[in-house]
């Protein structure tokens, strides 16, 4: 039960003595306060009863004033109590729909949490969103397109060249959003989603997916600021005949067994970059595809009898794969160097900061980032014309395995927690039923 009292904050006293009125919201050892606009001086506050004594001039009037509040705030807890409502819920509802905080300050609170809790990987694309969003907002449309693409990459460029002079942080960005105040979510409505799309579209060079990742995001700060009563439930863009995201699908394509054996027989200079990434994309598909920022973080502690004891980090799911001969031959190749790495079989790790978790997201993902540059080279020298990149070793894997491997193992492999999501996958490389029926039409 909450308990909902209206007091007096003593310590924001003002220079004329007179103490500002607020609404104290209190349940489960959380408290929020909400201004009333209304000071009194101290003597003429009955500090139990709630209320102003009769030596303040207009008692009567306050008093019927804060009654009211006081019934508001209670109306908005038993009518939420059910849901959990929490002060700080409660204190918002009083504000209204619309009220002070903006949207993007609501998506700086959500990703500063996502950051508190190390998912990196989550917190940084967000906030690329919200970049997004801000540029879209200061759209100069005087300006030829060009020239708005080129501002937007000076900007970006120079915001990546702080961060590397650790001029300019990922709080730092958190915090410049949070400041925030010129984007409503009444603001968002499908007209202004419509113009988005087109934006990211035109300006940024977006794929349908990436856009409609962002329109996600969107859809989830709305949900999220609903229920906190941030905005009326009548502004939501996404409800009924309104916005509707749609996911497209693409074609997965992996390489066959004869394009492996051409980046198997490929001959590198030894511990070069490109010789590296060489052994990182092989290590990763003689494993089912392990994710390649998985294989750059192992370690020769998840090497115990000739098999691999991995924990994906995904969805932190654990397996234990023999090593293939074919692995077994990459890593000796690594042996010599172990006690060079920190620990780790691979390189680009060794000069992570101990127990810094964002060096260490970092590290990982600018190591991945090098790799597609070298796959680019890779497939180039073997003439493989498709898209050789981080992923696609996990596709090549299923791509060989076909129909070969029963479903259940490939979920195994795969580390899939649905059977469904494997078949799904899968069914992007089994093409043998599709192919014959076409053949019983055409060969006449």
């Amino acid at each position: 039960m909450a308990n909902i009292k209206i007091v007096l904050r003593k310590n924001m006293i003002k220079k004329d003595g007179t103490i500002p009125l607020a609404i104290r919201i209190s349940a489960n050892y959380k408290t929020n306060y909400k201004w009333l606009g209304q000071y009194v001086l101290a003597k003429d506050w009955d500090k139990v009863a709630g209320q102003a004594k009769r030596s303040h001039p207009n008692y009567k009037m306050l008093n019927n004033f804060l009654l009211k509040k006081l019934t508001e705030a209670n109306d908005v807890y038993l009518n939420n109590q059910d849901e959990n409502i929490t002060p700080k819920q409660v204190k918002q509802k009083l504000k209204g729909p619309g009220g002070s905080k903006s949207f993007f300050a609501v998506a700086a609170q959500r990703i500063k949490t996502k950051y508190d809790r190390k998912v990196f990987s989550v917190a940084k694309s967000e906030l690329s969103i919200l970049y997004n969003i801000e540029e879209f907002l200061n759209l100069k449309t005087s300006l030829t397109k060009k020239d708005v693409i080129e501002g937007i990459a000076k900007r970006r460029k120079d915001r990546v060249g702080k961060a590397r002079k650790s001029e300019y942080s990922f709080i730092d960005g958190i915090e410049h959003f949070q400041k925030k105040k010129d984007l409503k979510f009444q603001d968002i409505n499908q007209a202004f989603l419509e113009r988005y799309k087109t934006f990211c579209s035109a300006y940024l060079n977006q794929k349908t997916r990436t856009i409609s990742n962002q329109l996600i995001f969107i859809r989830t700060l709305f949900n999220v600021a609903i229920k906190d009563g941030v905005v009326s439930a009548k502004y939501y863009p996404f409800a009924g005949d309104k916005e509707k995201i749609r996911l497209g699908t693409s074609n997965k394509i992996g390489l066959t067994i004869e394009e492996v054996e051409k980046i198997e027989s490929l001959k590198l200079e030894p511990y070069s970059s490109i010789w590296h990434t060489h052994n990182v994309w092989l290590i990763s598909f003689y494993f089912a595809g392990i994710r390649i920022s998985d294989v750059v973080k192992l370690k020769w502690s998840d090497f115990k009898d000739d098999r691999l004891y991995y924990v994906m980090n995904k969805n932190e799911k654990p397996l234990s794969l023999k090593v293939p001969e074919k692995a077994k031959a990459i890593l000796d190749f690594y042996k010599m160097n172990r006690k060079n790495n920190g620990g780790y079989i691979f390189p680009f790790l060794n000069e992570v900061r101990p127990n810094d978790d964002e060096d260490f997201f970092t590290k990982t993902r600018n190591a991945t980032k090098l790799f597609n540059k070298y796959l680019i080279r890779i497939a180039a020298q073997c003439d493989i014309d498709k898209s050789l990149s981080n992923h696609i070793a996990r596709h090549t894997f299923g791509n060989i395995a076909g129909d070969k491997i029963h479903p259940l193992m490939l979920q195994k492999l795969y580390r899939h927690s649905d059977l469904k999501t494997t078949l799904n996958y899968q069914a992007n490389f089994i093409h043998r039923d599709a192919d014959d029926a076409l053949d019983s039409v055409i060969s006449f």
